[in-house]
């Protein structure tokens, strides 16, 4: 409300909010926005969870006041429904159990509900569809394939967006008595259900709303799918239906028997279930654990759990896609709250104090790394700590719900939370829904089923209370051979070949497992139809004709194996490039808060081995540009120089600077509004000469970025910053220096939590950061040819230094076809880190004049409210987490 009111999201670095069209692009993350104060929706039921009675009123008040559902803009149908209809239903809900009460909310007739009614009737145009799917996006003011709504051309959607409806639309339908809502939503589900894959009984990812063909048929629990399971027996819960417990469950079936590899879920091809699709998880699994608490399966969900909480403390918060040997694939963290959802059903079902001590880490890092003065920033890349000028509405719609629920006691409750069913948004329904208002008939559909073991289903559906009371050690012994698993080893899970213990056909060669040395592997390849070329310099070459498989099968897993073994090479080439760096500002007020994405320099110090970094006060050259000798080398020396990006080579500034004095540099680029948000970082190559003579450590700020800084000095003007390969803990960063007490007041003590800990008698769990090393190679310079003006190459098509080694040539036959000179090549080590890609450019010589405009709020403001937020820390230690 501070900043950001009434944008539908918070940009929690420059204190401001975020209104589509106003801002950058994002892509489809930003069909989320439709101008209607998405965070205020989202956060309605949250208020009364955390006890904010008052608070909830006021915001109601606004809501009906303010906010319009009638905006000429497009959005996503999904993300509206969950967040926006969900929200409106889910602040209703507990409207009228506060009014019922008879303290707060009197005055309230119904009016979230008519707005929610409202809405409802704005997404059903979306439903025109042949097959019953929705279109992926609506215009809230012109529905779809009207001349202005500028949307309704789609084929495609993704499971999880059409099968994540029916908790909102039944319970619309309910509230009010108009069935139409709760009819279309069935009928998608009945769409998708009828369309899975009947020999495995799986979904995939993508389907044609049209045809109902399936047009990416990989298939896993993750995104793309993970709501659409979710929502199957979450309607069986709320709604009583039958028919959706045993589409879950033949579902569920399916999931353990192919997607489920202990402690990993990895996805697979619908028709060829035995083969996995990929070699990573993204992070939206991490719902799926709570889920298996809700069916009553619990020794699984506690092994992916625990999975996955070793790769959160090796990275302090779960990567967007992590490998099946947990490197990571991904690198942005939004701040997503679904591994918090599983650590409080887990803790709900098990009672066990550990997964206090999990809440307790999760609450920790949040306000060690993401905390800033105007709110939560996402991570832009957890290996680095850097942040994103980003806060999802789903941060405090979910997040903060369920860590609060970890750790409340029903004293600390006004309503009973067992009464409602959370939503994939976290927003609560009354159970008593499913007696209200049952306007669809059920028919009997029980012969559709496949008949299942039913000693897989005796605990679905588990009443509230612990379900293992004589046995408290039970979650810990399955926990115990899963400790060390992303640290001390690099599991590939159970294979087929083992669980099959030799029976049936043997499972296909997987590229991971490849030795070019192995007789064995090679009559596989053969049968496969996939021959080796030995080249002159030692490499071998793999090239697959279709024609000589054995048989069409054997064809198929031929190019199921040159697949994989291009995606390891790919990620061979990605390990090579240089990873991104950070710079964190740790001078006063800022303290190490704020830390800027930067990309790296491919000449001078090697941060990755300067662990420490460089730390020192920033001072801006003259001339600018640092093409010259630099005029005044009294204010630069001893302190890292600040230039501008143009006219010369990264190199040349270099040597200026450190001829001057100075112990390290930022380059800023000269490019108005370029951000990190909407580019690629790139690495600052050399000039075409030795550059062994520069020795000190440079970096490269988007514009965006570096106006924080130069933002920071004209308001404040000793700035320090620390240069390093990724964020460090305050408490490094000030070790041994005196410390201001609002600085350590602010970091959560969470007295609360520790007390109940205390009477678990739990015994906290101290684990050392883990930390990557990270695959130096050599610098790749590329001298501008003579006469241009510009030479701006992207870095993906450059070979790396020594690209000999692993390679991807074309082969004019067939496919793609990889290089390498040995199969252990291939082989990913446990102690890489994936990077994500970088675009290398070189400085052009082009003239631009230095733009000190910005359009992000005045330092001095931003200090204000910081000011306020630091007396408000100890306030929110006990009334927000």
């Amino acid at each position: 409300q501070e900043h950001a009111y009434p944008a539908d999201e918070l940009m929690p670095l420059t204190c401001r909010g975020r209104v589509r069209g106003q801002e950058p692009s994002r892509g489809d993350v930003d069909d989320a926005l439709g101008k209607f104060s998405l965070t205020l929706i989202d956060t309605l039921d949250t208020l009364v969870v955390l006890n904010k009675t008052k608070e909830f009123e006021e915001a109601v008040k606004k809501v009906i006041k303010d906010v319009n559902l009638d905006n000429d803009i497009v959005v996503s149908v999904f993300e509206t429904n969950i967040r926006v209809l969900g929200g409106l239903l889910g602040g209703h809900s507990v409207a009228i159990m506060l009014k019922e009460k008879g303290e707060y909310m009197q005055w309230y007739n119904g009016e979230l509900l008519q707005m929610a009614k409202e809405l409802g009737y704005k997404l059903l145009p979306a439903f025109n569809t042949t097959s019953g799917l929705p279109y992926p996006r609506v215009n809230l003011k012109f529905g779809v394939r009207h001349p202005e709504a500028r949307t309704g051309t789609e084929t495609d959607t993704c499971t999880a967006c059409a099968g994540t409806l029916i908790l909102e639309f039944a319970a619309l339908s309910r509230f009010t008595g108009t069935s139409i809502f709760e009819e279309y939503a069935r009928k998608a589900l009945d769409f998708i259900w009828e369309k899975r894959q009947r020999s495995s009984n799986l979904v995939g990812v993508t389907i044609n709303i049209h045809t109902g063909d399936w047009v990416r048929k990989d298939s896993g629990v993750g995104a793309g799918i993970d709501s659409y399971y979710e929502y199957l027996l979450k309607a069986y819960v709320l709604l009583g239906d039958d028919s959706f417990l045993e589409r879950f469950n033949t579902h569920y079936d399916a999931i353990m028997r192919y997607i489920s590899q202990p402690p990993l879920l990895l996805d697979v091809h619908i028709h060829k279930p035995m083969l996995n699709a990929r070699t990573w998880m993204d992070s939206l699994l991490a719902f799926f654990p709570g889920l298996q608490v809700l069916k009553g399966d619990i020794r699984p969900a506690i092994e992916t759990h625990e999975m996955l909480y070793q790769v959160i403390k090796k990275h302090n918060f779960l990567p967007e896609a992590f490998t099946t040997d947990f490197r990571v694939h991904w690198a942005q963290h939004p701040l997503r709250p679904e591994f918090a959802e599983s650590t409080y059903f887990l803790y709900k079902a098990t009672g066990d104090p550990y997964y206090l001590e999990v809440g307790k880490t999760l609450i920790e890092n949040l306000n060690k790394y993401a905390r800033v003065p105007c709110g939560f920033a996402a991570m832009k890349d957890v290996r680095t700590g850097s942040h994103e000028d980003r806060m999802d509405s789903f941060f405090l719609a979910e997040m903060f719900k369920y860590l609060y629920l970890l750790f409340a006691d029903k004293e600390d409750m006004i309503f009973d939370i067992e009464d409602y069913i959370f939503t994939t948004e976290a927003h609560l329904l009354p159970l008593w829904l499913s007696t209200t208002n049952q306007t669809v008939s059920k028919k009997n559909t029980t012969t559709e089923y496949t008949e299942l073991d039913d000693s897989n289903f005796d605990w679905t559906c588990p009443n509230t209370q612990i379900l293992f009371p004589n046995d408290p050690m039970f979650a810990q012994s399955i926990r115990e051979p899963l400790k060390n698993v992303v640290d001390k080893s690099c599991p590939r899970g159970i294979s087929r070949a083992e669980e099959s213990l030799g029976s049936g056909p043997k499972p296909p060669l997987r590229a991971r497992d490849f030795m070019a040395s192995n007789p064995e592997h090679l009559e596989i390849l053969k049968k496969m139809g996939v021959s080796l070329i030995h080249l002159k310099d030692g490499r071998v070459q793999l090239v697959q004709h279709a024609v000589q498989a054995a048989s069409s099968l054997d064809a198929e897993d031929g190019l199921r194996f040159m697949q994989e073994m291009i995606e390891l090479s790919s990620q061979q080439q990605k390990e090579q490039q240089l990873p991104p760096r950070a710079v964190q500002i740790v001078s006063h007020p800022f303290f190490g808060r704020v830390v800027l994405t930067a990309g790296p320099a491919q000449f001078g110090m090697d941060l990755s081995k300067h662990k420490a970094g460089t730390r020192g006060f920033v001072a801006t050259i003259k001339p600018y540009n640092g093409c010259s000798e630099i005029t005044n080398p009294e204010a630069v020396k001893e302190k890292i120089a600040l230039m501008q990006r143009g006219q010369c080579m990264f190199a040349e500034k270099a040597r200026n600077i450190q001829k001057a004095g100075a112990i390290g540099g930022i380059v800023i680029d000269d490019n108005e509004g370029s951000s990190s948000d909407t580019a690629p970082l790139f690495q600052m190559a050399g000039d075409g000469k030795n550059t062994d003579d520069i020795t000190i450590p440079m970096l490269f700020l988007f514009n965006k970025e570096g106006n924080i800084i130069l933002d920071a000095i004209r308001e404040y003007e000793a700035v320090e910053v620390l240069l390093s390969d990724k964020a460090k803990d305050r408490a490094t960063i000030f070790k041994g220096k005196m410390i201001p007490n609002y600085i350590i007041d602010s970091n959560l003590e969470m007295e609360s939590m520790d007390q109940k800990l205390s009477e678990n008698d739990s015994h906290k769990q101290n684990s050392e950061e883990a930390t990557s090393a990270s695959q130096d190679v050599g610098a790749v310079s590329e001298e501008p040819e003579e006469g241009e003006s510009s030479d701006l190459t992207d870095h993906e098509s450059l070979p790396p230094a020594d690209a000999d080694s692993d390679s991807i040539s074309i082969s004019n036959q067939d496919s793609l076809v990889p290089r390498t000179n040995e199969a252990s090549a291939l082989e990913p080590a446990c102690t890489q880190e994936d990077h994500q890609p970088q675009d290398e450019k070189t400085e052009t010589e082009s003239n631009s004049k230095v733009n000190w405009d910005n359009k992000v709020q005045p330092m001095e403001s931003i200090l204000a409210d910081w000011n306020e937020d630091i007396e408000a820390f100890e306030m929110m230690e006990k009334d927000e987490l």
